[in-house]
């Protein structure tokens, strides 16, 4: 049984990299950084999604002394310059909760035309196992629109305001199994559930 530590505090995420990489990965053991007494905060200050997943991974990689996957996530729109970007989960405040992050979101879109709010979820996840001398990341993308009302109880983040390509529902009015078939996250996990298969 191989262990790894997720190296996030959303629970939202651990669940979601439980659901789709036990499923995939079937001698995997997935524990939850939190599960460790005094793991460090990490501090988010890469410039890309892929940085700082890899910060992330090497600062739990250090105190667990175990393989670590970290993720780092979030919105681009590209009518607002690739905002909320990598800051995504602190768009309103390093406080900030989904609703107050969604709030400020729909604030800055509300001038804006429909047509043009292109957008894309973005995931980068990084995998490193320093007895193993292993570091590698991995992304995916979900391509959609951002829309101008909240609609959906499913998910989280900005799940309730992103209509995904090809589609008329928001992700937040996907099931679960209908969102890991497409999710920024769900492509990045597949592929590095490819990769959790050759590990020693």
């Amino acid at each position: 049984m191989k262990k790894i530590v997720l190296a996030t505090a959303n629970t939202h995420k651990v669940i979601e990299f439980q659901r789709i990489l036990n499923e995939l990965v079937s001698d995997l053991e997935l524990v939850p950084a939190s599960d460790f007494l005094g793991v460090p905060e990490v501090a988010e200050t890469g410039a890309t999604f892929a940085e700082n997943a890899l910060i992330k991974a090497r600062a739990i990689n250090v105190f667990t002394k175990l393989p670590a996957l970290a993720d780092d996530s979030g919105l681009v729109v590209d009518a607002l310059n690739g905002l909320p970007g990598i800051f995504s989960a602190r768009y309103a405040g390093l406080t900030a909760t989904d609703a107050e992050n969604v709030e400020k979101l729909l604030i800055e879109i509300k001038d804006i035309s429909p047509h043009l709010l292109f957008a894309r979820f973005e995931c980068a996840i990084a995998l490193v196992d320093s007895q193993q001398n292993l570091e590698l990341v991995v992304e995916g993308q979900m391509p959609g629109q951002v829309i101008k009302e909240v609609r959906g109880e499913n998910g989280f983040g900005y799940d309730p305001v992103f209509v995904p390509q090809g589609l008329a529902k928001t992700s937040a009015e996907l099931s679960d199994q209908e969102k890991d078939q497409i999710s920024h996250r769900g492509i990045a996990l597949r592929k590095i559930a490819v990769l959790l298969k050759q590990l020693a």
